[in-house]
């Protein structure tokens, strides 16, 4: 009872601690509010208001037609240029995303049944607007080119034709809201990042305050003077993680919770105890809250680009695929969305709770053993 009281008091002595530092306060509210909020209803994974341009040589009706085919919310047209090298110069200072080029004839070719080449003219400096531009004005060229062909020759020539039907259905998130990937996305992140930052934060301001001597000397345990700094520091994580569910994506996302929120906080308190034992090794090679900050970054920038978060694992070359077991995230990610959109249950995700505590308890006992071992040499 004497060692539980006092690892109970010592964990109210943390909390307290946080309390009086308003600066690390607002960053935790903000971080589990305002980031999660800016990131998910600011980012978009699918093509949005592209600037784009047309060099329209044939001036004829086909041409206006196909050219307001090119309609918002995925373009903006934004006028015509009168030759190439006026398109060349929009894309070079970024003016525009894209020119739509048509040649000359345009019109007069398709009524004949020629085929008609259409230029699209694309800025890929940034590759993913590339691509989804490329994407979007494909398919609305390929539409006016078979409705222009069903006009021509006729409707029921063409469905005697073979063709491949392509019927999907689209499952977890129907709608295929980004604002759903996202919020989970970033909230996973900030889970990560301040998992890292807060027990580390609290051990090195012992030693910026001097108060670390004191510990050591005092009749506490290594281990009272240390679980209560993960015990509390998770308890916050896992607070403001609820907050920022239920009280912010849930009302303002809709964003679902198909499976166990018991389970999801489970795996949570598992993700943090595991991203502690990096917090703690952390502290110990700190000797201030900058350097603190500036680990937190080394250490988190591979367990965020190990993931598969933004880049999927079958994109990565083989020894990065097998380094992702290496990074507490790629089981959280896992987990995470396979409860909170697919519904899932631990006999689904055994394998992703048996990989994260083995790797949890690997790290959280090193920082454990590296703390000990500074906390006797004071």
């Amino acid at each position: 009872m004497t060692w539980l009281q006092r690892l109970f008091t010592m964990t109210i002595k943390e909390l307290k601690q946080l309390s009086r530092d308003p600066i690390l306060l607002v960053v935790i509210v903000y971080f589990f509010t305002a980031d999660i909020y800016i990131a998910a209803s600011g980012i978009r994974l699918d093509l949005r208001h592209a600037s784009l341009a047309v060099l329209d040589h044939d001036r004829s009706a086909t041409s206006r037609e196909l050219i307001h085919r090119f309609q918002p919310p995925w373009f903006d047209l934004k006028g015509t240029v009168r030759d190439s090298r006026q398109a060349l110069e929009l894309l070079d200072t970024g003016k525009v995303l894209a020119v739509l080029d048509i040649p000359p004839n345009f019109e007069r070719d398709l009524e004949h049944g020629r085929r008609v080449p259409v230029q699209m003219r694309v800025d890929a400096t940034n590759s993913m607007l590339g691509t989804l531009v490329t994407t979007y004005a494909a398919q609305i060229v390929a539409r006016f080119s078979q409705e222009k062909a069903e006009a021509l020759h006729g409707r029921l020539k063409l469905e005697t034709l073979p063709r491949v039907l392509d019927r999907h259905r689209v499952w977890y998130n129907p709608n295929q809201r980004d604002s759903w990937f996202i919020a989970i996305s970033e909230l996973l992140t900030v889970i990560t990042m301040l998992s890292l930052l807060l027990p580390a934060a609290a051990a090195v301001r012992e030693k910026e305050r001097g108060t670390i001597e004191q510990l050591a000397v005092s009749p506490l345990t290594p281990a009272q003077i240390l679980l209560p700094k993960v015990l509390s520091m998770g308890l916050v994580v896992l607070a403001g993680t609820a907050v920022s569910l239920f009280l912010m994506l849930r009302p303002a996302f809709d964003l679902p919770i198909k499976g166990s929120a018991t389970l999801f906080f489970a795996v949570t308190a598992l993700y943090v105890f595991a991203t502690t034992g990096l917090g703690l090794f952390i502290a110990t090679i700190s000797r201030s809250l900058g350097q603190v900050v500036m680990l937190v970054i080394l250490i988190m920038m591979p367990i965020l680009l190990l993931s598969g978060a933004w880049t999927p694992p079958e994109a990565m070359p083989v020894f990065l695929r097998r380094a992702m077991a290496l990074s507490p995230l790629s089981y959280f990610i896992e987990m995470a969305y396979g409860i909170l959109l697919k519904g899932a249950g631990p006999r689904l995700l055994w394998d992703s709770i048996l990989g994260l505590s083995l790797l949890g308890g690997l790290l959280f006992g090193f920082g454990v053993w590296r703390f000990r071992r500074q906390l006797r040499k004071v």
